[in-house]
């Protein structure tokens, strides 16, 4: 009896090219035509691309020159099986996103991830899917050095694209699919909504139109010609380039304009689809020149890469959602930014302001606790709760809003906006790196102070106001409201009695979205001219007058973003526990200076006799729900402002140090303004740099 047996042989790309393809012909006898070829590219493929630099079919090539039948029968093989082969889908239509409808676009790639659409057998999309069909294929198709493809290109006899323009021959595929493209550019582009983001293209024939027609001679000239192909030199071909780069800046200055007149995600859809076409045809053609016999073989080459590369990426779900967001969320961040330089503040008058506007939020605050407490007596259902606390909370923030009273958790998601277009625009131009990280550390202060006298203010009001309305209420009608529920209070507010510090990031991630509904409301209203609309509107200049109705608009145009964003913020915070209870999940959540006017509810509830261990977990509570509120909207605003200006998050390493090595030489500076205006000259500049939206 044996106890060790030899181990089976790995076998090799040049064995299984002798097995499939030498005398046996075996491929010939294969069940499935693609077996032979889906096996030697199993063999080919690295397990892990990243760590390979080159992948080297110098073995190959080596056995198919010194063996002729394999050689051979291999060729006569992939032309077997690539024949006739219909591939113009794959360059009009795979990874370019096929509907504007963004969530729709999502599901259907997400969908094609585990369960992929499988194209007609006869076409080389079907070949494709079967045999490279891992997304990063193309990663390590690309590591081939182009002499040994080329080489492989000569070895097996592969024909020249350019030998027929007949039906089903590549060049007519190639042909048929940039006029599929050049076709729905030119009716995308003509569409009402993204004609409207180009004024300054009003007076001009559309550039689309140009090149389409353009093209459309040189495909004739093509078909025409005995040689079917053109040269660089042609006249056509330079005329193509110029309208192309006319193309291509309108669709920049369309994006380039969303800062002026807004932008829907619609439009950004049909911008970007027309920007992923104009990106196709830039590769295709130069596919139709040809200036060396050489450059024949090259080309052939290139298409056949792009043919795999396009197949790949056809279902790539990151690249669609980071192209579709990112002028979005820049347009989002753009007016948080603004919005967000009013919450930081530089010398001690604006310091001390923002401490009483602070106390005035603080104010709203303790009635809003107190109201609270009274509307959950209420005898109603969870979501009958949930009513009565959203209508309590809204009304409120929309209150501190209006009156120009400040809620500190407001300020992360406003703030982190403001400090990335300092580091991106005004910051980012002041000389060397370590200047501008040091300035930028510098601004962080400010922020960093500004919301800690902002806390400061919200709690030292919020608890004394909650206690004088529960002692009037006491007072007048002799009924004291948290009698019964006083432990609960406290024990809500003990970050290890409770799940405070996860409730508190809760709405931490309410106040980041809250952010986002003002800036997406405020660009909405842009892209829509509510403004102008308003200003001339003829029922209201005519029942109001031009100057009330101009006052309307400004109003408006100034208010309703920040009422809507404070609307929905207390319908989350004042839903979140309903909701919980509905679904059986414990959810609620923690703010903090509505936990200072708690805790004094707590303690008038108690009568003032609470433990020490319970009191000193409420106080120190209400510091750490606090901090959460802070670090999750804030560290959630950074991370979407540093994806909206495509900053890459290692520059956080830097920013990072910076801040440590000021708060190490200038700890005092982050709760309270010291420096002097001359010394932080240098971040001044940026809250009046002219806005640039980001180029995609």
């Amino acid at each position: 009896m044996k106890l060790f047996y030899k181990a089976k042989p790995k076998p090799t790309a040049a064995g299984l090219i002798n097995e499939f393809f030498g005398e046996a012909q075996s491929w010939r006898e294969a069940n499935d035509s693609l077996e032979p070829l889906v096996e030697l590219i199993r063999l080919i493929r690295p397990l892990k691309n990243a760590k390979v630099e080159t992948v080297d079919l110098q073995e190959i090539i080596s056995f198919l020159k010194e063996n002729y039948a394999c050689r051979k029968q291999l060729s006569i093989y992939l032309k077997e099986i690539l024949k006739d082969r219909k591939f113009n889908k794959i360059l009009s239509d795979a990874a370019i996103m096929q509907d504007v409808d963004f969530i729709f676009e999502v599901k259907k790639r997400i969908f094609a991830k585990f369960l992929p659409y499988q194209p007609q057998i006869d076409t080389l999309e079907y070949v494709l899917n079967q045999v490279f069909y891992l997304a990063t294929d193309t990663i390590w198709i690309n590591k081939i050095p182009f002499h040994q493809l080329q080489e492989l290109h000569s070895l097996l006899k592969f024909a020249s694209i350019y030998e027929s323009t007949e039906y089903n021959s590549a060049l007519s595929e190639l042909l048929f699919a940039m006029y599929l493209i050049t076709q729905r550019i030119s009716g995308r582009a003509m569409e009402t909504d993204v004609i409207k983001m180009v004024p300054e293209f009003d007076d001009y024939e559309s550039p689309f139109s140009a090149f389409e027609k353009e093209l459309y001679q040189i495909e004739e000239k093509i078909k025409g010609s005995n040689t079917h192909f053109i040269t660089s030199d042609d006249l056509s071909y330079s005329q193509l380039l110029v309208l192309y780069k006319q193309c291509e800046d309108f669709v920049d200055q369309a994006f380039h304009n969303s800062s002026k007149y807004g932008i829907s995600l619609r439009v950004n859809q049909n911008l970007l689809k027309i920007r992923q076409q104009l990106e196709r045809l830039k590769h295709l053609i130069p596919l139709l020149i040809v200036d060396k016999e050489s450059q024949k073989k090259s080309n052939v080459i290139i298409l056949a890469l792009q043919l795999i590369k396009y197949n790949c990426y056809k279902n790539n779900v990151r690249k669609f959602i980071s192209e579709s967001t990112q002028l979005i969320s820049y347009e989002i961040t753009q007016h948080t930014a603004k919005t967000g330089e009013q919450y930081i503040t530089e010398g001690r008058s604006e310091y001390f302001k923002m401490f009483k506007t602070a106390l005035g939020g603080g104010f709203i605050v303790g009635i809003l606790c107190v109201i609270k407490v009274l509307l959950s007596k209420a005898d109603t259902s969870f979501f009958g709760h949930a009513f009565l606390y959203s209508m309590n909370y809204a009304i409120g923030f929309i209150t501190i809003y209006l009156l120009g009273f400040t809620l500190a958790t407001k300020q992360p998601a406003m703030t982190a906006s403001a400090l990335i277009k300092a580091l991106e625009e005004g910051v980012i131009k002041q000389g060397k790196e370590a200047e501008k990280y040091k300035a930028f550390a510098i601004l962080f202060a400010r922020v960093f102070r500004s919301q800690f006298i902002a806390f400061v203010g919200n709690v030292i009001m919020a608890f004394p106001v909650s206690l004088l309305g529960i002692w009037l209420i006491d007072y007048f009608f002799q009924y004291n409201i948290t009698a019964t529920n006083w432990e609960k209070l406290l024990i809500d507010l003990s970050p290890i009695h409770s799940l405070a510090i996860f409730h508190a990031a809760i709405a931490g991630v309410f106040l980041f979205l809250s952010g986002i509904i003002s800036g997406s409301v405020a660009n909405r209203d842009k892209h829509n001219q509510v403004y102008f609309r308003i200003t001339e509107h003829p029922f209201l200049k005519r029942n109001l007058g031009k100057s009330k109705t101009l006052k309307l608009a400004k109003l408006y145009d100034k208010r309703w973003a920040g009422i809507i964003s404070n609307f929905w913020f207390g319908i989350f915070m004042g839903s979140t526990a309903s909701i919980g209870l509905f679904l059986g999940l414990n959810l609620d959540i923690r703010h903090i200076t509505f936990g200072s006017g708690n805790l004094a509810l707590a303690l008038y509830g108690a009568n003032y006799m609470v433990s020490n261990s319970m009191l000193f977990w409420g106080i120190f509570g209400v510091g750490v729900i606090g901090l959460v509120n802070f670090m999750v909207s804030f560290s959630l605003s950074l991370g979407l402002a540093f994806r909206s200006r495509a900053i890459s998050l290692f520059e956080l390493r830097f920013v990072t140090s910076s801040i440590w090595n000021h708060f190490k030489s200038r700890p005092i500076s982050f709760f309270f303004p010291t420096e002097k205006k001359s010394k932080s000259v240098v971040v001044e500049n940026y809250l009046h740099v002219e806005e640039k939206p980001e180029k995609l």
